[in-house]
C-alpha cells in the first residue's frame, strides 16, 4: 500500500507539472534560493535553496544556469527537480550568463577578471576566456546566429563586441556611460542597449556598429526585453521605478507603466502576454501585460531577486 501510495502521488506531482504554464525562474540573491512561477496563473509553485548569493541566469535544456558571487562559480542546476548537477569554477564575481539559442555554448560575465568566459553547454568544459575592454563586465548576451557577444561593463561607455569563433574582442560601439542590459531583435538586425548613468536607450546596427537612434529613458535604465516578434522593446528604469514600452518601428515610448522597486532584469512569456520584471527592493516580481501595457499583481519571491527566465 504504500509503494501504491508513492506511486500515486508522484503521478499526480508529474500530472501536475504537465498541466503548468511557461515557468519563470528567479534567483533570489538574498536568500540564496530559486523561485519557480508558473505563469498561467503567477503563483510560486516551487522554491528550492541554490548556492549562496545566486545572480544571473539562463535556461534550456532542462538545466537551469545560474552564477554564484560567493562561489566564483557556475552552478547546473536540474531545472525539475531543483538539483544541482556541477558547479563550474570561472572567476571572482560573475554576474551574467547567456546560453545561445542552439543551446551549445555559455557566456558569463566575470567582473573582477574583466572578462568572458566562454563555455561547453553539454559538459560545462571551459573554452576560453575572453578579456574586454569593459572594466566590471555585468552581460554577455549572444546574438541570435550565435556568431557574436555583446558586453556591457559597468565602468565604460560602450558595447564591446566578442567574435565567437575566433574567441576574442574584435571590436566596440560608443555608447552611454555605464551600459547594462542588452536585448536583440529576433533577426539579429539591431542590439538594444540600457545605459544606466546616460538615461537611454541606445539602438544599434548591427550589420554597420553604429548607434542610430538614441532613446530617452527614465532614471538609471538598466534591464532589456525585447518581444519575440521584435516589434516592441522593454527597458527597466531603476530609479523611477517603471517599466517603459518602446516602438520598435519609430524609436518612440508607448508607454510608462509603474512597478515595484528597484526594478531590474525582465523576461517575456513565449506568447508574448506576459513580462515580468525582478523588483530587488519589493523582494518581487511585477507582472505586466505586454499586450495592453498594464500593470497585474505582483508575485512575492525571495529576497532581492536578481532577474528572471522563462526557457
Amino acid at each position: 500500500m504504500m509503494h501504491r501510495f508513492c506511486l500515486g502521488g508522484l503521478l499526480a506531482a508529474f500530472s501536475a507539472l504537465a498541466q503548468a504554464g511557461s515557468l519563470a525562474y528567479v534567483p533570489n540573491e538574498k536568500s540564496a534560493s530559486v523561485s519557480v512561477v508558473d505563469t498561467t496563473d503567477d503563483r510560486v509553485v516551487q522554491t528550492f535553496a541554490v548556492g549562496q548569493r545566486p545572480r544571473g541566469i539562463a535556461a534550456g535544456g532542462g538545466r537551469l544556469y545560474l552564477t554564484d558571487a560567493a562561489k566564483a562559480s557556475l552552478l547546473v542546476v536540474d531545472a525539475a527537480e531543483g538539483r544541482l548537477l556541477d558547479t563550474i569554477k570561472v572567476g571572482d564575481s560573475p554576474e551574467g550568463v547567456s546560453l545561445s539559442r542552439d543551446g551549445k555554448l555559455l557566456a558569463v560575465a566575470v567582473e573582477d577578471h574583466n572578462s568572458v568566459v566562454l563555455l561547453q553547454a553539454s559538459d560545462g568544459k571551459r573554452l576560453a576566456s575572453i578579456k574586454v575592454k569593459g572594466k566590471n563586465p555585468e552581460h554577455a548576451v549572444f546574438s541570435p546566429d550565435g556568431r557574436w557577444l555583446y558586453v556591457s561593463a559597468e565602468e565604460a561607455e560602450q558595447v564591446d563586441v566578442i567574435d565567437v569563433v575566433k574567441r576574442r574582442q574584435v571590436g566596440s560601439v560608443p555608447v552611454g556611460k555605464r551600459p547594462r542590459g542588452i536585448g536583440f531583435l529576433p533577426d539579429g538586425s539591431r542590439a538594444y542597449v540600457a545605459c544606466e548613468l546616460a538615461g537611454k536607450v541606445y539602438a544599434i546596427d548591427t550589420a554597420s556598429r553604429k548607434v542610430v537612434a538614441e532613446i530617452e529613458a527614465g532614471q538609471y535604465p538598466n534591464g532589456i526585453a525585447v518581444d519575440h516578434a521584435g516589434q516592441r522593446v522593454f527597458v527597466s528604469n531603476g530609479r523611477d521605478p517603471s517599466v517603459m514600452a518602446i516602438e520598435v518601428a519609430g524609436n518612440r515610448v508607448l508607454a510608462r507603466i509603474e512597478v515595484g522597486k528597484r526594478p531590474w532584469n525582465m523576461a517575456l512569456t513565449p506568447d508574448g502576454n506576459k513580462l515580468y520584471v525582478a523588483t530587488g527592493r519589493d523582494n518581487a516580481l511585477s507582472v505586466i501585460d505586454a499586450r495592453a501595457l498594464k500593470r497585474l499583481p505582483d508575485v512575492a519571491v525571495g529576497e532581492l531577486p536578481w532577474g528572471v527566465v522563462i526557457p
